[in-house]
């Protein structure tokens, strides 16, 4: 029988469920799943009326901590008066952009204190040190991605599940963990502009795909200028 998933924040079950349970390798685009994290923190603490999003600019609301001292660390970033202040708040999009993986990071450091993931250094060439987040017991993860596919059967019914729904859309997750076939990304792709915070997440994943592209273009020659 699967045990029953620990209690998780938004960005910790994005986590659990765009990490390979066994190799700890994203299933989308490392620095996609960033952006997701980043925007599944702001949308936690909405949940927790700590901030707000409207305009394109996420406002703190309250500025008191929330119990998890990750979310804390979050929160008090985004209270800062150099990042906007109470007031004006911080533009969405581009605090995504600039923090992601520091805030990614945080978050794994903290599956990792939880002893939900364990965390795996490697080189690349014998040089390039880089990291893998391996479930410490995957049967916790398929959990995760039971919950993930029993919401989608019954059509995402509640916020929170939209919310993770439309992050998953956003960064081209959806092959990877749903089961509704072209009609379920499609439904999951129709979230996305529903949700704030996973519209500014698809903002900046839109933004590398068409400076990927450009760079493509100039480097088979597509971007020089014909003066002949």
């Amino acid at each position: 029988m699967t045990p029953p998933a620990p209690e998780l924040t938004l960005p910790e079950e994005l986590l659990l469920l765009a990490l390979d349970p066994l190799r700890g390798k994203p299933q989308c685009s490392g620095r996609f799943l960033s952006y997701a994290t980043a925007g599944a923190v702001l949308r936690e603490l909405e949940f927790q009326g700590r901030v707000t999003g409207q305009g394109g600019r996420t406002r703190v609301v309250s500025p008191l901590a929330p119990p998890d001292p990750f979310l804390a660390q979050v929160l008090g970033s985004l209270s800062d008066p150099g990042a906007g202040g109470l007031a004006g708040g911080v533009a969405t999009p581009l605090w995504i952009r600039r923090t992601a993986p520091h805030i990614e990071e945080l978050c794994l450091e903290h599956l990792v204190r939880r002893s939900l993931l364990r965390r795996e250094t490697h080189r690349l060439l014998g040089l390039l040190v880089y990291h893998r987040h391996p479930a410490v017991d995957p049967a916790l993860t398929f959990a995760v991605r039971d919950r993930f596919t029993a919401a989608e059967a019954a059509g995402f019914p509640d916020p929170r599940s939209r919310t993770l729904a439309a992050l998953v859309s956003a960064i081209g997750l959806s092959g990877a963990v749903s089961r509704g076939g072209l009609r379920g990304h499609w439904a999951m792709r129709g979230l996305v502009d529903q949700d704030w915070a996973a519209d500014a997440v698809h903002r900046n994943v839109r933004r590398d795909r068409a400076n990927r592209n450009r760079r493509m273009r100039y480097s088979s020659g597509g971007g020089s200028s014909g003066g002949d």
